[in-house]
């Protein structure tokens, strides 16, 4: 496989991970988007644990290339490939979500462990910053980098069971957990197809840089 088409397992990984926090969710009564976690559609005992399982691993596999294609763009381009093994990180967290069923302790440790991986925006903005080809995929980086923090900053109201902050949240916590996945799929899509139609663009012929 070309490593320039490897990019393009971002945006894969996001599209299915979407289908599948709003398609099983179908075939579970009684359950709410708007109230309950991600989680909890695949947890121990639910109808779509099975699906949800094979669908979380694939999007992990989705990410393992992303990330490889995101470290092999930053050494072909003379970059830090920090932001790749980050990515490389979240797929781990995510693979070990999906076989970990909730509550199974490990799911939780797993989920804990995505926040290192949501690190990718602004680290990828910030290796990248220096190069003018790349000026447009930064500014998105930084941005979609802001928006993480802002999400991650809302979900640890989790850790406060008596702040006033979670009182808000509680309601809702369904929807708060969502955006934290929503902005980091959100940028493995948008970088993954912007790095991918500029490296297509620096290709003479239009064919995909080898790997």
């Amino acid at each position: 496989m070309k490593q320039t088409r490897k990019l393009l397992a971002g945006p894969a990984a996001a599209v299915i991970f979407a289908a599948t926090i709003l398609l099983l969710p179908l075939w579970i009564p009684g359950y709410s988007s708007v109230h309950q976690t991600v989680s909890e559609i695949g947890m121990a005992g639910s109808p779509m644990q099975v699906p949800f399982t094979l669908l979380v691993c694939i999007v992990a596999l989705c990410l393992l290339v992303f990330g490889l294609a995101l470290r092999a763009a930053a050494i072909d381009g003379g970059h830090s490939s920090f932001a790749g093994y980050l990515t490389i990180c979240a797929a781990i967290s995510a693979a070990g979500v999906g076989l970990f069923a909730f509550p199974a302790a490990p799911h939780n440790y797993f989920g804990m462990s995505e926040l290192i991986g949501y690190q990718a925006p602004w680290v990828f903005a910030l290796n990248w910053r220096r190069d003018p080809s790349a000026s447009n995929v930064v500014r998105v980086s930084w941005l979609l980098a802001v928006l993480m923090w802002i999400v991650i900053a809302l979900n640890l109201g989790v850790l406060d069971r008596s702040g006033s902050l979670w009182a808000h949240e509680r309601p809702i916590y369904g929807l708060v957990q969502r955006s934290l996945f929503a902005v980091f799929f959100l940028w493995c899509a948008v970088i993954g197809a912007m790095l991918f139609g500029e490296r297509r663009r620096r290709t003479p012929s239009g064919s995909a840089v080898a790997a």
